[in-house]
């Protein structure tokens, strides 16, 4: 299947918004439950749904300790450190906004370590859409950044460690190449992020979690749209697209939480933030129109 087909396009896009999401969810959490605590409730749930979803299907399980290992690391780094930095930062005083910025700044970091990593070889074009969409994506959240004189510096550290945690997730879930069942794959990673998440908010926080309805409402988004949903597409698309090509989409998350705070919340685009969407969006078009090799191997698509 072509990087461009019409099913490629509309998962990226699908992906896009369900990851942009996650912003506002963690705005509504963060007043009633503790990231790590939140986090915790979460993986297990994702766990559970898209278990019982693959065993329903009797999907087939990995059959060596290498698989599991492969997949077990691709969740830790993907859902558990990632999430971890995303949740905390914003809950220990990093505005939404720079965290985003800071997670747009992924593409860059994913596209520098591709070549050591997979022996992938990024061209001119593909920098200039990258440096496009890091430009457009400053541009759409230099507004909301205008003020903040100085912001946490253990908050700065762990959404850096987030940004770091899904570059290198990406990685190693492209060079794995990992071909099992994408619900199997997906409850073995949410596995894994709960049994490296769970520890550190027993050492580390009193495990608040009020039970509002905002935050159960939060929490179902999570575990149906962001987690289950949001993973399968990402997975799925690693599978039929170069990884600095599909790491390029990230870019426009930043972008489309902007457009979702505004419906949202009622906050105003200025002209620049326009401006910036569009030349985001230029940018992940020229770095996915690139050449660059496709993976030959069918794998099957996600459920519906």
């Amino acid at each position: 299947m072509s990087q461009s087909a019409p099913a490629v396009r509309l998962a990226g896009a699908a992906l896009i918004i369900i990851l942009a999401s996650g912003y506002i969810v963690a705005r509504y959490v963060a007043p009633h439950a503790e990231p790590l605590t939140f986090l915790s409730v979460r993986f297990a749930a994702t766990a559970l749904v898209m278990g019982a979803i693959a065993a329903a299907a009797r999907a087939p399980w990995p059959a060596t300790v290498r698989e599991w290992r492969d997949i077990a690391i691709a969740g830790a780094l993907l859902q558990g450190v990632m999430l971890s930095g995303v949740f905390w930062s914003v809950r220990h005083g990093l505005p939404a906004g720079v965290c985003a910025l800071m997670l747009a700044l992924q593409p860059v970091l994913t596209g520098l370590l591709a070549g050591p990593f997979l022996g992938e070889r990024v061209t001119a074009r593909a920098w200039m859409g990258l440096g496009a969409g890091l430009v457009g994506a400053g541009m759409v959240l230099a507004p909301r950044l205008a003020g903040d004189d100085a912001l946490p510096p253990a908050a700065i550290l762990a959404a850096g460690c987030g940004l770091v945690a899904i570059s290198l997730g990406t990685l190693w879930q492209k060079k794995t190449g990992q071909t099992g069942d994408l619900r199997v794959n997906v409850t073995i990673q949410f596995l894994a992020a709960f049994v490296l998440v769970t520890p550190l908010a027993l050492l580390v926080e009193d495990l608040h979690f009020d039970g509002a309805g905002e935050l159960w409402i939060a929490m179902a988004w999570s575990v149906l749209g962001t987690s289950a949903a949001g993973i399968l597409l990402m997975l799925w698309l690693l599978r039929r697209m170069q990884v600095s090509a599909m790491s390029a989409l990230f870019y426009l998350v930043p972008v489309a939480a902007a457009a979702m705070t505004w419906l949202v919340f009622g906050e105003t685009l200025t002209p620049v933030q326009i401006l910036g969407m569009v030349i985001a969006v230029a940018g992940v078009w020229l770095a996915n129109r690139a050449p660059r090799p496709v993976p030959a191997a069918p794998v099957p698509a996600p459920p519906a």
